[in-house]
């Protein structure tokens, strides 16, 4: 029996039936993950169906399972800053149901948000992931397939999402500086509406406790609030031995600021940030200890949510949260 592949055209279901030594239905059932087989049976038929180059037909699949195998990914981060890892993540996890995704950027606008679903339905996609540029939640989709939240949160508790700890983030910053001996402890962050900015402040006052330098310091997600904000907290005599930002770019402006004024980082001051931005992070001199958010794992998570959802599997933990990470670099040791 020949299990070499057809040169004159394209490898067919039946070739593969025909070198693996089952029938076609068996191939079917092994290569989309249905019918009861055993598991070496699966395996040789997808061993085999590799070893030909054998491409799965989606228009036939389709029409078989009543799915088009393909997903939408609804986003408003036009930016890209965390709809890249966590799309990478995603794409990831749906590879292995065979799945394709549609992006879909609405760029804040709600009309152009309900033109962008209406396509993705009128192409009958299988489901939706979600997510944008904050963690602040967002109302629910209207719509009757599965959907999955990812770093952004819906309104509606019992929704399926996939969401960072960014409460952990800001809390192993601050251990990481007490463990370091550091005793006054500024925190710099972004806007006192945004919801990372909440979590993230009130994180930091629990694990600081009284070795938080002043009150928390509210301003923007910028490179110049970092600046901006080291010049305040100094000129009111308030006395740190670092410093813990609420993102990567906060950190990097407060870097430079302190670099500028002579003080020494991290021998004087240390500095953490959040994110783990490497363009930011590694960029910054010296390079910062910051606190990855681990987004393509997010993402990978979130994408193997909405492949389960699909399928049909059950889903034991609606909400699940990705744990942080540590990484520490120059500016504090």
């Amino acid at each position: 029996m020949s299990s070499t592949r057809p040169t004159s055209q394209a490898v067919r279901i039946a070739d593969v039936a025909r070198a693996a030594g089952v029938s076609v239905g068996t191939v079917s059932k092994a290569l989309n993950g249905t019918g009861s087989l055993r598991e070496e049976t699966r395996r040789h038929v997808q061993e085999t169906a590799r070893r030909l180059g054998f491409v799965a037909d989606a228009r036939a699949r389709g029409l078989v399972s009543g799915r088009t195998y393909t997903v939408g990914f609804v986003t408003t981060d036009s930016f890209g800053r965390f709809l890249l890892p966590i799309l990478r993540g995603a794409e990831d996890a749906l590879a292995v149901g065979q799945m394709a995704v549609i992006l879909a950027d609405t760029r804040d606008d709600p009309a152009r948000e309900q033109h962008l679903l209406r396509s993705l339905r009128a192409r009958h996609v299988d489901g939706l992931l979600v997510t944008g540029r904050s963690t602040d939640p967002r109302e629910p989709l209207d719509v009757d397939i599965p959907v999955v939240h990812a770093f952004s949160p819906s309104t509606d508790p019992t929704g399926h999402a996939v969401l960072s700890d960014e409460e952990e983030a800001a809390a192993l910053a601050v251990r990481h500086l007490l463990a370091l001996g550091r005793t006054r402890i500024l925190h710099l962050t972004g806007p006192a509406h945004h919801r990372s900015a909440q979590l993230r402040a009130r994180a930091v006052e629990q694990a600081a406790g009284e070795r938080l330098a002043g009150p928390v310091h509210y301003g923007e997600w910028s490179e110049e609030w970092g600046r901006r904000a080291i010049d305040l907290a100094l000129a009111s005599g308030t006395e740190i031995d670092a410093v813990c930002a609420g993102s990567d770019q906060i950190a990097r402006g407060a870097v430079d600021r302190l670099r500028e004024l002579g003080r020494h980082v991290p021998g004087e001051i240390a500095v953490t940030g959040i994110d783990d931005w490497d363009v930011i992070a590694l960029a910054a001199r010296p390079q910062l200890t910051t606190v990855d958010l681990c987004l393509g794992e997010l993402g990978r998570r979130a994408g193997q949510m909405l492949l389960d959802l699909i399928e049909g599997r059950e889903i034991l933990e609606p909400r699940v949260v990705v744990t942080p990470r540590l990484q520490v670099r120059g500016s504090t040791v």
